[in-house]
């Protein structure tokens, strides 16, 4: 069975591109549209690494990434590798987001390698 990873980014055709990158190398994915998706589709997963975009409406993922690495709630994923995938690239962002606990950041446009090299490296 492969590792489950979820991939939140509100534009659908990103998150069907990872999938698919994701399903060829084995991985098993769940999609979310926005933060909020994303910490609703932990509930009961087995979600052993989450890509996340930043600039997202309803909640972003720089809250994703606090509500799951500070909230009690969420305590049993605050260990779970976050890579962000993103267009933001500016080093303050970069800086909340590791300190926040982000593993990895990746912009977009990304090549699927960047991405599988990137999540084998911190899934295991």
């Amino acid at each position: 069975m492969g590792k489950n990873i979820l991939v939140i980014d509100d534009a659908t055709a990103i998150r069907q591109v990872v999938e698919l990158t994701l399903r060829d190398s084995g991985y098993e994915v769940v999609q979310a549209a926005d933060g909020r998706d994303g910490l609703a589709k932990l509930d009961g997963q087995g979600i052993d690494l989450i890509i996340c975009d930043v600039n997202m409406p309803v909640m972003n993922g720089i809250e994703f990434l606090s509500a799951v690495k500070n909230d009690e709630a969420y305590s049993s994923y605050k260990y779970t590798p976050i890579i962000m995938l993103t267009t933001e690239s500016g080093d303050d962002m970069k800086a909340k987001g590791k300190e926040l606990g982000a593993r990895a950041w990746l912009i977009k446009p990304f090549k699927p390698d960047q991405l599988i090299e990137a999540v084998g490296k911190l899934i295991i």
